[in-house]
C-alpha cells in the first residue's frame, strides 16, 4: 500500500496543473474551472489538516513491534511539526478533491466512481503505512466537508 503515499502527494499537485494546461490550450472553460476547483479543494485540505497537525502533534505509526502509541498527542504549537499525525493530510486532500468532483459532476457515474475509489485507495493506503486509522477517519471527514463546500461554490457559479 506504500504507493498510495507517493500517489497521494503527486496527484493533488499534478492533476490541477495538467487540467489547467489542457483547458487553456484547448480553450475549454469547463476544464479550466474544474482545475481551479480541485486545486482549491486540494490546497484548502492540505492547509487545514496542516493547521490541525501543528497543534495536535501526534506520534506517527511505529514500524515493527513496539508499544501502542496511538493515544500519544503532543498538544501545543509545532511540538511535533506538521508532517506527522492527526489528521491525515493525504486523506483530507484526496477526499476534498473527490467530493468536489462528486458535486460538480452529479450525472457522470464513472467519474464519480473513479474519484471515490481514488480517495479510498489513498486513505486506506496511508492508514496501513504511515498513519493511524483514526487519522484516516478524521482526514475523510475534514476533506469531505471541504470538497462539498468548494464543489458547491464552483457549481453555483457555473454551468458545468
Amino acid at each position: 500500500m506504500f504507493p498510495a503515499v507517493i500517489i497521494g502527494q503527486g496527484v493533488p499537485m499534478m492533476l490541477p496543473l495538467l487540467l489547467l494546461l489542457i483547458g487553456i490550450v484547448l480553450e475549454h472553460a469547463t476544464t479550466v474551472r474544474v482545475a481551479w476547483a480541485i486545486g482549491q479543494a486540494a490546497f484548502i485540505g492540505w492547509f487545514i489538516s496542516s493547521c490541525y497537525k501543528a497543534v495536535t502533534g501526534r506520534d506517527p505509526l511505529p514500524h515493527g513491534i513496539t508499544n501502542d502509541t496511538s493515544h500519544v498527542f503532543r498538544f501545543g504549537f509545532l511540538r511535533h511539526g506538521i508532517f506527522w499525525g492527526w489528521p491525515s493530510s493525504h486523506t483530507a486532500v484526496a477526499f476534498a478533491m473527490a467530493a468536489t468532483v462528486l458535486i460538480l459532476f452529479p450525472q457522470k457515474w464513472w467519474l464519480r466512481g473513479a474519484a471515490i475509489l481514488y480517495a479510498f485507495y489513498i486513505g486506506t493506503g496511508v492508514s496501513m503505512t504511515i498513519h493511524w486509522f483514526s487519522d484516516f477517519v478524521a482526514g475523510t471527514l475534514i476533506g469531505t466537508a471541504i470538497g462539498i463546500t468548494v464543489g458547491k461554490s464552483f457549481a453555483l457559479n457555473s454551468n458545468l
